[in-house]
């Protein structure tokens, strides 16, 4: 009788402390992504009675988490920047695993191993985006009598076309205030895994080949042959490195259209319903994958995803990781975005449109997948030297003077 008189005591102060609880998170997102997120917080909040704090701090997320960790006073869960970065704080002690709080066997494999260091799974995904997708105008691209391209040729055919008909083939944008650069990345990332293949991609994420390495400089080299040529980029090289990533699609919807062709994640759907609320998704919208340069390597995918650590061990961020987690906290979360859930029991019916849906089966049904690779690189090479060098690049730096400045920056990143 004592003993159910002290568990009960127990359980009526652990619901009294989750009632009165709170925990924090950071973020980097603003707009409609800071926007879902509320929905996310406030459906745990009503469910649960804990209170959660968002700090959305942007685009300089890495520097400010990678401060307070140091000072000894970091949030109590945070997106992390990268699974790069999620790896360093794993290294310094300060997160803790999740494998025994969170059911991972509601994901994917492909996203538990990326979370994982050492055997301990320290994150979970709570969404993921395909980023092999070239955007376009439908009614823009058929009035020139072209049509999507299912081979790099193809689409350079279109370039062409298109170019000397005095039309702008592509919209590009870089700029990203702290994190400029980064479109850029996602580029020559996707060539280097249709031209190298993914063994080699590995290598390169994990600095086993030097940035100067005939295979890297190729695929900046093919970056190179569109983005560097002031007619084929809308506003040319100078409004590729000012132009903002996420207003850079809109004019292909404009009237007449300022460019034709948009390379992207899935996530950009949102940024272009934003700037052009007219739009039929389902009818005005459309994407192609990114298409295969080497044969030998066909259409690999490229993607990332959005993840979630803890660096406190309380009931109440154990509570909220789980609900993170869930199938009911991902279809609020997804359904707003269109991105991708990665929990196996999210209802196909939460996706808002069927570009969404169609992004999810070409997901599903990939053959090739990598994670993008500036992600699980150090951060002082992925979400740095990479970033700046793609901005130099385009500037009009020598590609070996590029290739050597990041190769510096990795090899006192990676060590001996």
């Amino acid at each position: 009788m004592v003993k159910r008189l002290a568990v009960g005591l127990l359980l009526v102060g652990l619901v009294a402390g989750l009632a009165q609880g709170a925990v924090t998170i950071m973020v980097l997102w603003s707009g409609a992504e800071l926007e879902a997120f509320q929905k996310v917080t406030a459906a745990f909040q009503a469910k649960t009675g804990i209170a959660v704090r968002v700090e959305s701090v942007g685009r300089e997320l890495p520097g400010i988490l990678a401060t307070r960790v140091a000072a000894g006073n970091p949030p109590d869960l945070a997106a992390m920047p990268n699974p790069g970065q999620m790896a360093e704080f794993v290294a310094r002690g300060a997160l803790i695993p999740v494998g025994g709080i969170v059911d991972l066997t509601q994901f994917p494999k492909a996203f538990v191993d990326l979370a994982t260091v050492d055997g301990k799974v320290y994150g979970i995904f709570i969404s993921a985006d395909l980023k092999s997708l070239v955007w376009y105008n439908p009614d823009a691209l058929y009035a020139e009598g072209l049509a999507p391209a299912h081979t790099w040729n193809e689409l350079i055919y279109i370039t062409q076309k298109l170019a000397a008909r005095g039309k702008t083939p592509w919209a590009v944008g870089l700029e990203s205030g702290a994190a400029s650069g980064w479109p850029g990345t996602d580029w020559i990332e996707d060539i280097m895994l249709r031209t190298a293949g993914p063994e080699l991609y590995d290598q390169w994420v994990n600095h086993e080949i030097p940035w100067t390495h005939p295979a890297v400089k190729r695929a900046f080299e093919l970056f190179g042959a569109i983005v560097r040529n002031e007619a084929y980029v809308y506003g040319g090289t100078t409004g590729a490195l000012s132009i903002n990533f996420g207003d850079s699609p809109a004019v292909l919807w404009d009237k007449p259209p300022g460019a034709y062709l948009h390379r992207q994640a899935t996530f950009i759907k949102s940024f272009i319903a934003g700037a052009h609320p007219e739009l039929d998704l389902d009818r005005d919208v459309a994407f192609f994958v990114f298409p295969p340069i080497d044969p030998k390597w066909g259409t690999p995918l490229l993607g990332a995803g959005d993840l979630i650590s803890a660096f406190r061990d309380t009931a109440e961020v154990r509570s909220f990781l789980q609900y993170l987690a869930s199938p009911e906290a991902q279809g609020i979360w997804c359904g707003a975005l269109g991105k991708l859930a990665t929990n196996v029991n999210v209802d196909p019916g939460i996706y808002p449109d069927k570009l969404t849906a169609e992004a999810a089966e070409i997901l599903k049904g990939a053959e090739i997948f990598r994670f993008d690779a500036s992600d699980l690189m150090p951060a002082a090479v992925g979400a740095g030297a990479f970033w700046k060098g793609v901005l130099d690049y385009v500037s009009g730096v020598p590609l070996d003077r590029v290739l050597a400045d990041i190769e510096a920056a990795a090899r006192a990143a990676y060590g001996p």
